[in-house]
């Protein structure tokens, strides 16, 4: 009775193979919204990789520097750099902006940062790293920037130096590194006409501008128009030291908000794209919902058209188990069509996607079993239409 299932496919097989073929269009959709989720955490967890952190020492009473907004003083680094168990910590500028190429715009986000220090990229695919203070830059691939193009970031020129590759926030935008004096210039800086302003504020505040203490508003302008505020401060740790040993001091001693590896990878994960999670969650729902729906009606519709027959099959003693089998044979096998096109489907387009795919292979086998039982459970209602048909039909 095997053959029987494989016999009633052969028979009307081109609606069969192309209803396996939109099942598998329809599960390659939902492997994709799961390889989207899975790469928005690799994403997150790439970019503690690539910080080289073990502590991230932030505005007190905040989340940041990945979270929300985080300023701090970058003095503060020579405080930290000599607490117990800190072996290196450097300051670092996070600001997502776009930045123009040419005549294109590219969003990104730009890191200001400290050649050698944590923070700065890890490696390079090509070019090299940033030598100078001012106006070069390191850009990731994604970016489709290139060795030795200009690029604008706010009113400045910057030639990109080196490119590397997987450096990316934690909403999948690519980063572009640049010197840390330039980061904290351009994530602080006003337009022309707007400093203009605040230096004739200034000049007409008579406590700023005393005619009896000449440099006065010289030197109030000039700490209005500098920067020297960062929004984290990149803490690597001795060996043998633990994470929060290192950290509980300066929480303290210098009332700094800090954050070990696992914190910063809970907020990243389980607080920041929580909501995208719930949201691709649901669509998983929705999708395996109409993915049993279709199983069922096109499952159902071939058993309708084939009552007669089923009628014979009963007539000559087939057991009603044997013909159960035959249609969850041809609902699995609907199944087994679906998800062989559904994986190839997503494997051929999530690299097409903007942001990264994950395609894992454990989802691959979740996935397959999902669809086998779906196709099971969707098979039922065929089966039980089946079963409630009269042997006598096939003489009448």
């Amino acid at each position: 009775m095997i053959s029987l299932a494989g016999r009633d496919i052969l028979h009307s097989w081109g609606k069969f193979v192309l209803t396996g073929i939109g099942l598998g269009l329809l599960i390659g959709v939902t492997l994709t919204m799961a390889g989207v989720y899975r790469g928005m955490v690799d994403d997150a967890l790439m970019l503690l990789n690539n910080s080289g952190a073990d502590l991230w020492v932030v505005q007190q009473d905040t989340q940041g520097p990945y979270a929300e907004s985080s300023s701090l003083r970058d003095d503060v680094v020579r405080s930290v750099q000599g607490m117990p168990g800190v072996a290196r910590a450097a300051n670092v500028t996070y600001l997502t902006m776009q930045v123009r190429r040419a005549s294109t715009d590219v969003r990104a986000m730009v890191v200001g940062v400290q050649p050698g220090q944590p923070g700065a990229p890890a490696y390079l695919i090509a070019g090299r790293h940033i030598t100078r203070n001012h106006y070069e830059a390191v850009a990731d691939v994604k970016t489709g920037f290139q060795v030795g193009d200009q690029i604008k970031i706010r009113r400045h020129d910057y030639r990109v130096v080196g490119l590397t590759q997987r450096m990316v926030s934690s909403g999948g935008d690519p980063m572009v590194f640049i010197p840390l004096a330039d980061a904290q210039e351009a994530q602080f800086l006003k337009d022309n006409e707007a400093i203009l302003n605040e230096r004739a504020r200034t000049a007409a505040n008579p406590a700023l501008n005393r005619p009896a203490v000449p440099g006065l508003l010289e030197a109030v302008q000039a700490a209005q128009s500098s920067n020297h505020n960062v929004n984290a401060v990149l803490v690597q740790i001795q060996p043998g030291f633990d994470p929060e040993q290192v950290a509980q001091p300066i929480r303290r001693w210098k009332h700094l908000q800090v954050f070990t590896r696992a914190q910063m990878e809970e907020i990243l994960v389980a607080k920041l794209i929580a909501t995208s999670a719930k949201q691709i969650g649901m669509f998983l729902v929705i999708l395996a919902i109409v993915s049993a729906a279709i199983v069922a009606f096109i499952i159902y519709t071939m058993t309708l058209g084939k009552l007669r027959e089923i009628a014979v099959l009963k007539l000559i003693g087939t057991r009603n188990r044997t013909i159960a089998s035959m249609i969850l044979q041809q609902a699995l096998g609907l199944g087994l069509i679906g998800f062989i096109v559904g994986k190839t489907a997503a494997t051929l387009w999530a690299p097409v996607f903007p942001k990264y795919v994950l395609l894992e292979t454990g989802d691959a086998v979740r996935g397959f079993a999902a669809v086998m039982l779906i196709c099971a459970l969707a098979s039922t209602l065929a089966i039980r239409e089946a079963l409630r048909v009269d042997p006598a039909a096939a003489i009448g």
